[in-house]
């Protein structure tokens, strides 16, 4: 069976090479989580949140370590990594809390005697996750699949393989039952077929287009739930009337978070005609000011990407925009020696038929686009095939809220802040983003049972 490794990003350094479970091994985990899953089952929900409690617990506990082994093995920078952690641990504690009310039975008035909507496990959720948050992807699917009374198992991306492990340790560690979670170390291409073990009731990914299709067909083919959390391009709407110095400095935080390797970072800037001078010269300045260096060091702002190959295919998307009249402000320089670094890049005039305006471009690289209205503002903001995040920047907030609830298209719309995820909230894309939403009650409801109980 392959090797699997993990590789350092910041130095390009083996950091440690892990065997891959065997088809065997692989049958013997599904069928342990699907019998561990058959009696956590039937627990009652309060003695399924003491677990995620204890996860929380020792998440805070260990958040030095996990954040040092993210940046080890993705480049992400130390504090960031900190605060990926608590974002786990909040989860988890929000899933204790709620759990029980966002599962209860539901009446419904009908000629019955009794009748009622209950909520119960479909059974083992395959998760299919990947390397840019390699504890929240994972816990965002994890607390809520765990509480319903479902099992779990990751298969995650190869080149975190160690946080991976490292969270299969917590769960055990807080008391869930053995078997209940487990990480599957395997590669890509043993997921077709643990999709197809009798085992697996349901599969979740958070991933590119192109995996989504490929799971959700497979899916498709044995009628099993899927849930999927794709690529986005989310662009970010400064009107006229915008506070111009907090959106930009909202828009590149947005944009260099993770090093610019979110689905939900910001990454078309479609801006106010207007405002152009102003708009590149503060993007400039802000991206410029940012630090980049070793994730491991104090007040780094930006790490390497995750990949060397990762990094290339970045510069290459720079490099066709430019090629096709983007006009580079600041960046867009390969930096030599070992490791995957890109420097913040700001390309303007972007236009339809360059990646910075077609694709998704997973790094530090702020596209800007200039339009002559409002109108023409969510035109451009909705051309994309994407429809995972989207923000609008204004001072007339009632004008904001209306354009983010009514006009743009996309899972999440945010009104003078940039996109994030939060656990009281549902999350998730349309059209090539996915679709199916993590976090808050839908959430928990995306792998259970909406079962009808008649009583005569």
């Amino acid at each position: 069976s392959m090797a699997i490794e993990s590789v350092n990003p910041a130095t390009g350094e083996r950091l440690r090479t892990y065997a891959a479970m065997s088809p065997d091994e692989l049958r013997a985990a599904v069928a342990a989580c699907a019998a561990a899953q058959r009696a956590w089952a039937r627990t009652d929900v309060a003695e399924r949140a003491r677990p995620l409690r204890a996860a929380a617990r020792i998440l805070r506990e260990e958040v030095d370590a996990l954040a040092r082994l993210a940046a080890l093995e993705m480049g992400k920078p130390l504090a960031q990594g900190r605060a990926e952690v608590e974002k786990c641990a909040t989860n988890c504690e929000f899933y204790a809390d709620h759990g029980a009310r966002f599962l209860a039975r539901e009446p419904v008035a009908t000629e019955a005697s009794k009748s009622f909507v209950c909520f119960e496990p479909l059974g083992v959720v395959l998760a299919v996750m990947p390397w840019n948050f390699p504890y929240w992807q994972v816990m965002r699917f994890a607390a809520p699949a765990l509480v319903a009374g479902n099992g779990a198992l990751l298969k995650h991306a190869s080149n975190v393989t160690g946080c991976a492990l490292a969270l299969e340790d917590v769960w055990r560690r807080a008391g869930l039952p053995a078997g209940l979670f487990r990480t599957l170390v395997v590669g890509s291409d043993g997921v077709a077929g643990l999709i197809e073990q009798p085992g697996v009731a349901a599969v979740t990914l958070t991933g590119s287009t192109p995996a989504g299709r490929a799971v959700a067909s497979k899916a498709g083919s044995v009628l099993k739930k899927q849930v999927l959390e794709l690529g986005g391009s989310d662009a970010y709407v400064i009107l006229e009337d915008a506070d111009l110095e907090r959106a930009v400095e909202t828009c590149v935080a947005s944009r260099l978070i993770n090093g610019g390797q979110s689905c939900i970072a910001a990454k078309r800037f479609v801006i106010h005609e207007s405002h152009r001078a102003a708009a590149e010269r503060l993007f400039v300045e802000k991206m410029r000011a940012r630090r980049v260096g070793d994730p491991l060091a104090d007040g780094v702002d930006v790490g390497p990407l995750a990949r060397r190959d990762l990094r290339d295919e970045v510069h290459e998307q720079v490099e066709r925009s430019v090629a096709k009249g983007a006009r580079l402000l600041v960046g867009g320089e390969k930096p030599p020696g070992p490791g995957a670094f890109y420097p913040p890049t700001v390309l303007t005039d972007v236009r339809p038929g360059m990646p910075a305006y077609d694709d998704e471009l997973f790094g530090p690289v702020a596209a800007l686009v200039f339009a002559p209205d409002e109108e023409d503002a969510i035109r451009v903001a909705n051309d994309s095939p994407f429809g995972l995040g989207a923000a609008v920047f204004t001072r007339d907030v009632a004008r904001g809220e209306e354009i983010a609830a009514r006009r743009l298209e996309a899972g999440s719309c945010f009104v003078n802040a940039f996109v994030r995820s939060d656990p009281r909230l549902p999350f998730g894309g349309i059209k090539e983003s996915g679709y199916g939403r993590e976090l808050g009650v839908f959430g928990v409801r995306e792998f259970v049972n909406v079962k009808t109980v008649w009583v005569d």
